[in-house]
């Protein structure tokens, strides 16, 4: 390195730090990159690749991009994943002996973002630490920076859960130790595919100890340290915003692992990762982004507190019933912006004065919500108004020192108000008079030159002048003024009056825009003292306004209000949610669904597009609709409060991590059997439909077995097995319904009507038919199941006595077996099946196989 230039050397020691990223280093107007960040830079900024000579042999790679629009492509960058450190000037060039001194002043990484250009303002943008600890215990702590906010999560499971917590949570990077064991990481690398930062200090010693007075755990004291030590190494500012973080006892939410997330659709679709057809779509009518923020939050953790639940749904009933409140109340959440990210901009240091403007209107919008709230009767609705105060002294602040109108940046001065500063009064005055005086010197020089175009300007290199044109130049008397420029048409001219004038002019401006900025600043600095009241604020008003978009819904849509029982499930005339909002057109189908203590499992058949999934996930959206505390899309809904909700839906493989449809299928199976209570709702769809037909049905008849003797989870089980509505007959808990369909005229029609009993046939062909498929193929498909259906029927009896595995037929004499067959059927006497998983079977079943073979 000692023969490179002591500024590149400089360059080379700083880069050495950050490695992880890349270096924005500060050379004039412009944050320059060189080696391997210039070469990737310019690749994925889409900019010119240069080279800068050293004097070595090689050029040095070099590019570059403008420090005031690098805004832009620093958040291209940090989209793509990158990390952007930040390294600039922190001296004075004029002072500076040698090369001037650099420092890198902030690190921004996908999970650190704070500009609102970055941010998505309807979605919470969260970096986590994960903390594996000796007794195989895990704690996450989510953090989300712009708002300050932190969650704490204890894991005393497998790391499948981890993965599940974390997946759900859709974090934008995730701090671990060095010393992570390597199969765990490379576990989150493969699932998570974001970010991986590193920080093994969890010690925490600093001006934020007070965040931690409440942690009793320890290992939720070295977890939090964790990711506060990795900010404030990253970030290098003010953060007073920060908040104590909540515990989050996952007991007391409904366990969604991230299939079921997935699979439901509830935050963005499968397929397009859209929002609109998803459940998040259909319920957010929020006015704020703090609420909609929120929103999200909930339908991601729904309750498994009744009193919790009951009194969110008391508030959206007293809101439902009062159509002419709510609409106010609508109309004065759209005056508050996002109170959030506005008390974050302050802590940061890079709130501006318009930001101001918006606190303050937000903030003198509450006593207008607080007196629509008062005009509502009920008690639960009340209880939330009386937690709204009026923040007196911050609006009196803003009100007295910053401009309705000001500019965006914040050193150009026009930002505080007449009055707030005697100082800076003087200066406007002295500016004011200064100005007033150079209009009264143009017109007096006007009328004793007698040059009516005589006029007096303005330039930063000369200051003011008196410009008079080359043809009215014989009109000035002589020796009253001198030359100081010459141009094509004219001549400028100065006077030992004017010169004087210009510099008390000059320092009145120059001073008072020094001064705003200051002044600017003790305000940022009060304000900072509030951040805690602003973040109270923003939490309750974010409250109100989901409980408002709840019972906008739920009145729009027809929602009633559910019923949360011990036992038995009902729910009569159900709809879902999303597909009854996307047609429209009032042409849904509402079905009824009733699981009680005798028969929690309802065996699902009918034509494939029939709406059996439907069905079954409209059960799930109802359970989570009341669960966060909403109405529902039903005549009457009378649901217990469920634990955990397990779904397998929809076919899909996952080839990136090597998974076939059928790995994915067990994969999501086994998740739900291994881990279901009495309490949880399991729904799954066509189970087996990914292997052999014979394979597929004995899974799918062992599954539904293994469920009704053991777990005794309240179950929606569809399959194309109609073999399979003979459990009914044989397991206790089972009942069979299916989704009509009839024929007419050689076609279908789907009904979408479920009842009671099994259906005959799959009509399969006839939804081939719909899908448009070459006639000449339908008709031959037709040919072929005809000849299947003869041939089943002429071999029935064959296949019932082979399926008769451990009797001998009592009119045939006895086989003769082979030792090692008589061998592979003891061993299977002598199996436990009700105590294996049916992934246990299906392993058994595969080893004898291979002896048989």
């Amino acid at each position: 390195m000692s023969n490179q230039t002591p500024m590149m050397q400089q360059y080379l020691r700083i880069k050495a730090e950050h490695q992880d990223a890349f270096l924005f280093f500060r050379l004039g107007d412009f944050y320059e990159m060189f080696y391997e960040d210039a070469i990737k830079a310019a690749q994925e900024l889409e900019i010119t690749l240069t080279k800068r000579d050293s004097g070595q042999k090689e050029p040095i790679p070099m590019c570059g991009v403008p420090y005031h629009s690098a805004e832009g492509y620093i958040k291209t960058l940090v989209e793509k994943g990158y990390k952007v450190a930040i390294c600039e000037q922190v001296e004075d060039p004029k002072k500076a002996k040698g090369v001037v001194k650099r420092e890198v002043v902030q690190l921004i990484t996908p999970g650190t973002v704070m500009e609102s250009s970055m941010l998505h303002e309807t979605e919470s943008n969260y970096i986590a630490s994960l903390s594996h600890f000796k007794d195989d215990s895990f704690v996450i702590v989510y953090h989300e920076l712009s708002t300050g906010e932190s969650q704490i999560v204890l894991v005393e499971a497998d790391f499948s859960t981890v993965i599940h917590e974390l997946v759900n949570q859709q974090i934008k990077e995730l701090v671990i130790s060095s010393n992570l064991p390597e199969s765990y990481r490379n576990q989150l690398e493969n699932q998570l595919q974001i970010v991986l930062s590193y920080e093994d200090e969890v010690n925490f010693i600093g001006e934020f100890r007070h965040l931690l007075e409440n942690l009793e755990d320890e290992r939720f004291l070295k977890a939090f340290s964790r990711i506060l030590n990795y900010i404030v190494h990253t970030q290098k500012r003010s953060l007073h915003h920060l908040q104590k973080p909540k515990i989050i006892k996952l007991q007391n939410y409904v366990s969604l692992d991230m299939f079921s997330k997935r699979n439901l659709e509830l935050t963005e679709t499968i397929r397009k990762k859209d929002r609109y057809g998803s459940l998040l779509w259909v319920l957010d009518k929020t006015v704020t982004a703090m609420g909609a923020r929120t929103l999200k939050r909930w339908v991601e953790r729904p309750l498994t507190d009744k009193k919790r639940i009951n009194d969110r749904l008391q508030v959206v009933e007293a809101l439902t019933n009062a159509f002419i409140e709510r609409d106010a109340l609508r109309e004065a959440l759209k005056t508050v912006y996002d109170l959030e990210r506005l008390a974050g901009r302050v802590s940061f240091g890079n709130v501006n004065a318009r930001d101001l403007i918006q606190l303050k209107e937000s903030l003198q919008s509450i006593p207008k919500i607080k007196e629509i709230l008062e005009s509502i009767p009920d008690s639960h609705t009340q209880a939330i108004n009386e937690k709204i105060f009026y923040p007196e002294t911050i609006i009196s602040l803003l009100e007295g020192s910053i401009n309705n109108e000001p500019p965006v940046s914040i050193k150009e001065g026009n930002i505080i108000k007449d009055g707030y500063n005697e100082q800076l009064d003087e200066y406007r005055n002295a500016l004011k008079n200064g100005k007033k005086w150079i209009l009264d010197l143009e017109q007096k020089e006007k009328d004793i030159t007698n040059i009516k175009s005589l006029k007096i300007g303005y330039n930063r290199v000369f200051g003011y002048y008196i410009e008079i044109t080359h043809a009215n130049k014989h009109l000035i008397p002589e020796g009253r003024y001198e030359r100081k420029q010459t141009l094509t048409n004219a001549e400028r001219y100065i006077t030992p009056e004017l010169k004087e004038k210009e510099a008390l002019i000059l320092e009145a401006q120059e001073k008072s825009v020094e001064l705003e900025y200051e002044l600017f600043i003790e305000i940022r600095e009060k304000l900072k003292e509030e951040i805690e009241t602003i973040q109270q604020l923003a939490n309750i008003i974010s409250q109100i306004d989901v409980l408002q978009s709840f019972a906008e819904v739920s009145e729009q849509n027809n929602y009633k209000r559910p019923l949360f029982v011990e036992e038995n499930l009902l729910i009569k005339n159900g709809r879902h949610p999303v597909i009854e909002k996307v047609m429209e057109d009032g042409n849904y189908v509402p079905n009824d669904i009733k699981l009680t203590e005798d028969k929690f499992i309802l065996l699902i058949t009918g034509p494939n597009m029939s709406g059996k999934s439907t069905y079954m996930r409209q059960l799930a959206l109802t359970i989570i609709m009341g669960q966060i505390g909403c109405f529902v899309p039903a005549d009457e809904a009378r649901i217990p409060i469920f634990d955990q909700i397990f779904t397998r839906i929809g076919a899909a493989d996952d080839l990136v991590r090597g998974q076939s449809t059928f790995m994915v299928e067990m994969l999501e199976a086994n998740n739900a059997l291994k881990n279901a209570t009495d309490k949880s709702l399991i729904l799954l769809d066509e189970i087996g439909r990914g292997t052999s037909t014979y394979d597929g049905m004995a899974l799918a008849h062992a599954i539904v077995e293994y469920i009704n003797d053991h777990i005794k989870a309240k179950t929606l089980f569809s399959t194309h097995y109609h073999e399979l509505t003979e459990l009914e007959e044989s397991l206790e808990h089972v009942k069979n319904i299916y989704v009509r369909a009839e024929e007419y005229e050689d076609k279908v029609v789907f009904l979408h009507k479920v009842e009671e009993g099994r259906a005959n046939e799959s009509y399969g062909i006839h939804v081939a038919k719909l899908a448009d498929l070459p006639e000449e193929l339908i008709e031959r498909a037709q040919v072929i199941l005809n000849e299947l259906e003869s041939k089943e029927k002429e071999t029935a009896t064959a296949h019932l006595e082979q399926l008769t595995f451990f009797e001998e037929p009592a009119n045939k004499k006895k086989i003769e077996r082979k030792p090692k067959e008589e061998a592979v059927l003891n061993e299977l006497k002598e199996m436990n099946l009700l105590e294996m998983t049916p992934l246990d079977a299906m392993n058994v079943l595969y080893k004898l196989q291979k002896k048989m073979n």
